[in-house]
């Protein structure tokens, strides 16, 4: 009886992380509003990190289907999708993706479960998925083939269910620490068509409203002109022989503002890479010294060195040396690399708050730093940044 509510639950929490937020318990006193569980919802809607974009609490009695689906789209690899529980979170289970790929962890009674396996999904692609009840399985589908099959059996005696069962999307509501395996909860993807257990039950969010889905979608991260990320530069590794190498990929012509910029407390600006939109031109900053290139380059590379700064620009995949630039501009900057602050999307400023200004308006495709990716959702950053997604 048991794995007929939890498989529901899970689907149904799938739709609720994917509609909205505000969950039993954490509500913030205002009117909560209600949606549909078919309604197109964007999961990376800002809230706390941990806590469901939408929710729902619905008798088991009133429950007759032991199956869910949904669509779901991401280019995000990790984030939580569903979330279903019952016994007041006592029995629970997750559904969320790590590494791109299907992870699911459920508890019940002394049993702990984690499996994860099948295609990674954040290729930017609708999927279809399905989550169901065979038995003392619980199955999730994708695309109309087993993406994951669990299966548990347990000693204890089995009980009839009763009371309410919980479902929530975007979030838990249980303790992160209580799951085997750890996972970054923000989720930049989006639901919809959600058919949840069959029921017409409303969801509930206490967004004031549920921002949309854009129709069109490619890899990169957003940045709409109001706010940046942060990041310590202590985080990157520096490399005695080869200094420090920053990489970004994007069409320049079609960006307005700060798209990277460093500095240490108390030190005057060391680096700043701007665009302008006005005069179609990116320009370089790197302390009192200044380079201006062509908004055309779709590719750019900064290395900074112990004796110089290296630019090159990418033009038909060749990439060509734009400038060298002696450190005798900004004395010390690999010490500013070990204490400072990087930015990507705005202009770094003094305070503690490092309160920045010229902030960006286009899409980074990719951001590197010392060949390794830079994942967003690691910075502090401001909401409205989308991390993995750019509107195509």
């Amino acid at each position: 009886m048991f794995w007929k509510a939890m498989a529901g639950g899970l689907l149904l929490t799938f739709s609720l992380t994917l509609l909205g937020w505000g969950v039993e318990g954490q509500g913030n006193g205002r009117d909560k509003k209600q949606v549909s569980g078919g309604a197109t919802v964007y999961l990376g809607q800002d809230r706390d990190i941990w806590r469901p974009l939408i929710h729902t609490t619905v008798n088991v009695s009133e429950i007759s289907s032991i199956k869910s689906s949904f669509q779901f789209r991401t280019f995000d690899p990790e984030g939580a999708i569903f979330y279903g529980d019952t016994k007041d979170g006592e029995d629970w289970f997750v559904l969320s993706l790590k590494d791109g790929i299907p992870l699911m962890q459920i508890s019940k009674g002394d049993i702990l479960i984690s499996v994860a396996g099948g295609t990674k999904l954040n290729d930017g692609k609708w999927h279809t998925m399905e989550v169901s009840n065979h038995g003392k399985f619980v199955v999730l589908e994708v695309d109309g083939s087993n993406g994951l099959v669990v299966g548990m059996q347990s000693k204890q005696t089995e009980e009839v269910l009763s009371g309410e069962l919980r479902l929530a999307l975007g979030g838990v509501l249980i303790d992160k620490e209580k799951m085997i395996v750890e996972f970054q909860p923000q989720m930049d993807g989006c639901v919809r068509k959600g058919n949840w257990l069959n029921l017409s039950v409303p969801w509930e969010t206490e967004a004031e409203e549920l921002w949309p889905c854009y129709e069109n979608v490619q890899p990169g991260s957003y940045f709409p002109g109001t706010g940046f990320a942060i990041f310590n530069t202590s985080v990157f590794p520096i490399d005695a022989d080869h200094g420090v190498k920053a990489e970004l990929w994007g069409d320049f012509s079609k960006m307005d503002g700060t798209i990277l910029s460093i500095k240490a407390p108390g030190q005057e600006l060391m680096f700043a890479l701007v665009a302008n939109n006005n005069t179609k031109e990116v320009t370089l900053t790197f302390g009192q010294e200044k380079i201006s290139m062509k908004d055309t380059v779709k590719r750019l590379v900064v290395t900074f060195r112990t004796d110089s700064l290296h630019v090159f620009e990418d033009e038909d995949d060749v990439l060509t040396t734009v400038s060298t630039i002696g450190t005798g501009s900004h004395p010390g900057f690999l010490t500013t690399w070990g204490e400072g602050r990087l930015a990507v999307g705005g202009l770094l400023g003094e305070g503690e708050d490092n309160a920045g200004s010229q902030f960006l308006t286009g899409c980074l495709k990719k951001i590197q730093i010392q060949g390794k990716d830079l994942d967003l959702d690691l910075a502090h950053k401001h909401t409205s940044i989308s991390s993995h997604s750019c509107p195509a």
